[in-house]
């Protein structure tokens, strides 16, 4: 069963930095991908940057230049690093999954979210 537990949100000042990370530790499923996404309220959920299982990496405009995934170490574990926050970053991060079993069969989960508000 897959498990994706966020950690890293909290509350910062403009121009300040933080750290998302998410893993999944019980996993055996293999990684087509994993991303960031991110919903403020009233707004539709919106990606902020995925990494592919081969290193590929894809931004939104909003963030690029400032915000940066990476992969960890350990199996399933994904890393953003957000740097010169701004106000309009402020939102719920999800961490977003697209795993394949040993059959191929693909799955698609979602982290419980982690609240990141910048302060002005």
């Amino acid at each position: 069963q897959v498990q994706l537990v966020e950690s890293g949100g909290g509350l910062v000042q403009a121009g300040g930095s933080l750290r998302l990370s998410c893993a999944d530790s019980r996993s055996i499923f293999s990684i087509n991908a994993m991303g960031w996404y991110r919903q403020a309220p009233g707004k539709q959920r919106e990606l902020v940057a995925v990494i592919n299982s081969g290193g590929n990496t894809n931004y939104a405009n909003s963030v690029k230049g400032r915000f940066f995934i990476s992969r960890g170490a350990a199996k399933n574990t994904v890393y953003l690093q957000m740097n010169s926050l701004k106000p309009e970053d402020t939102a719920v991060y999800y961490c977003n999954a697209d795993l394949s079993s040993g059959t191929g069969t693909r799955y698609n989960y979602w982290g419980q979210g982690t609240q990141v508000t910048v302060s002005s």
